[in-house]
């Protein structure tokens, strides 16, 4: 079987390299390489798409905020933020989407489907994204870097969250009362002191509370209860 002609596209300038020394047909396959991290595609248009995420080039720009991205399907996608538009249905819960790919996290909600495992611990994780995350407690990563103090973060999320302790930002109001808060969930614990809800219940005895930390505090004295009734 005669190897596949490599096609190197770097810059302006072409070439094959072929393995065999037979005539080369327009049948044949042709692969296209990426210099950068020699990564083989079977298309010029999807190597072109894959060497933006080398150049950071975004050539795709959104007319309605300016944003700019690197393939035309992901402004398209983007797009559709600014009208609406959800054309992807969940069959199971008449739930619709934006972006395949999320609908697709979603279905596994209904399947339990968790195909991305992490190596190192087996865990197993709905989306990619997911799993790529985590990865960062196994490697240590911490990508993200406030540029007020230089912290560093796993999470971009939680980069996000640290950096309103810089600018004094609390986007999270009460409907309730005029208190605000800078975390979401420090709004939802607040809420349950309006509406009675306490979701967490002491396994040990009937108490309940309004946040995980006060279930936990409580938790610490039976602890000393059975260590005492030990000694």
């Amino acid at each position: 079987m005669q190897e596949k002609d490599v096609i190197n596209t770097a810059g302006s300038n072409k070439y094959w390299k072929c393995s065999t020394t037979h005539t080369r047909t327009q049948t044949r396959d042709r692969v296209y390489r990426c210099e950068e991290c020699n990564r083989h595609f079977n298309q010029l248009g999807h190597l072109q798409t894959h060497t933006r995420t080398h150049t950071g080039e975004r050539p795709y720009r959104c007319e309605e905020c300016g944003r700019k991205f690197s393939t035309l399907s992901n402004l398209k996608t983007h797009i559709r933020h600014h009208t609406g538009e959800k054309p992807y249905h969940c069959k199971e819960c008449n739930r619709f989407f934006s972006n395949r790919n999320v609908l697709n996290a979603h279905i596994r909600t209904h399947t339990g489907e968790k195909p991305y495992q992490c190596e190192k611990c087996t865990k197993c994780f709905r989306q990619l994204t997911h799993l790529k995350d985590h990865m960062r407690i196994h490697t240590g990563e911490k990508p993200y870097s406030c540029k007020t103090c230089n912290t560093p973060f796993r999470y971009l999320n939680v980069l996000k969250v640290h950096m309103r302790t810089h600018t004094g930002e609390k986007p999270y109001s009460c409907k309730y009362c005029s208190k605000i808060f800078n975390q979401s969930s420090h709004l939802k614990a607040h809420i349950r002191t309006h509406t009675g809800e306490k979701p967490y219940n002491c396994k040990a005895c009937t108490a309940q509370f309004t946040t995980l930390s006060n279930m936990k505090r409580h938790l610490r004295i039976h602890k000393h209860l059975k260590v005492y009734s030990k000694s």
